[in-house]
């Protein structure tokens, strides 16, 4: 098959399109071919050999990045049930693969029925931040009557996570550039700056104040966080690897909390009913994956990066 792929850490220059050894379904997974991938930070961070020694020592060269996808279901693997050759769905590989998606062919496994509500491109991005969105609430217990503070609401996962958490029945605060502020109400949270003065803008719109708070940015804005929370361990990250050093909780696929999975299947629901949508920052052929890279790193990220596959 071809896929995107690198056999060295370095800039986005290192990804190449090439030809690879064909994944086959395992038990309990399915394969599927693939029209449209997401780009995650962690796919540039890991490329870019910014994730911890302990993580990248794991890294097996070449690599191919990508951990969720979008396509037609080809291969059943052992066990499965409720899907069938031929099924347009979404989904997540497994974690310890680090990745995989952006390719002709990938396993995944976890995953759920494509809506027609979402296009290819916004089910190739969606799962992965609906698995991480749904992991954090779930640590942050997230249900009715929640107040929750979403740093960084704007990028892939703060979006997920604010539509996911207003489903719930809980109330969301965003933080994101005033730009996005319109936007973000549109998705369902009560949209603030971020920055010095947080305290006082959150306290002006929440005057009981908030009972968790999640992280997206990984802006070094802990501190902060921290003392608005009033405690550490009602703040979780799924962005700052320094987390542990403010006694905040670091999630991520392979953090060894308990996934998320069961958000895939929420928001397609969600999606088929016009509660949920993917939006989509930028999309870009497979063949452009290092622009698309490169675009990921630069921040500022409204929505979803996703890359298309012939």
């Amino acid at each position: 098959m071809f896929a995107l792929q690198y056999s060295e850490l370095g800039p986005p220059d290192v990804l190449t399109v090439g030809e690879a050894e064909e994944p086959h379904a395992g038990p309990g997974e399915i394969r599927i071919a693939v029209r449209a991938v997401g780009v995650t930070p962690a796919d540039h961070k890991l490329r870019s050999g910014a994730f911890p020694e302990e993580l990248r020592l794991k890294l097996a060269l070449p690599h191919i990045p990508g951990i969720d996808a979008a396509g037609v279901v080809d291969e059943i693997g052992e066990g499965v049930t409720g899907v069938a050759v031929g099924d347009a769905v979404f989904g997540v590989v497994g974690f310890t693969r680090f990745g995989g998606a952006a390719a002709e062919f990938a396993v995944l496994a976890a995953w759920a029925a494509k809506p027609d509500a979402l296009s290819w491109e916004e089910a190739g991005g969606a799962a992965g931040n609906a698995e991480t969105a749904t992991r954090a609430l779930n640590l942050l217990g997230v249900t009715k009557g929640t107040t929750l503070l979403i740093e960084g609401a704007a990028g892939g996962v703060g979006t997920a996570t604010v539509q996911l958490a207003a489903a719930r029945g809980a109330t969301v605060i965003g933080t994101a550039r005033e730009a996005n502020h319109t936007f973000l109400a549109g998705l369902g949270a009560t949209p603030t700056t971020y920055g010095p003065g947080l305290a006082e803008r959150v306290a002006a719109l929440a005057p009981g104040g908030v009972d968790a708070v999640l992280d997206a940015a990984g802006s070094g804005s802990l501190p902060d966080l921290v003392a608005l929370a009033g405690d550490p361990k009602r703040v979780v990250s799924v962005a700052d690897m320094g987390a542990h050093e403010h006694g905040v909780h670091l999630t991520w696929g392979g953090s060894g909390d308990a996934p998320g999975h069961e958000g895939l299947a929420v928001a397609a629901a969600l999606a088929a009913e016009g509660r949920f949508r993917v939006p989509l920052h930028e999309v870009f052929p497979l063949a452009e994956a290092a622009k698309a890279h490169e675009v990921s790193a630069a921040g500022h990220v409204r929505g979803k990066i996703v890359l298309t596959v012939p």
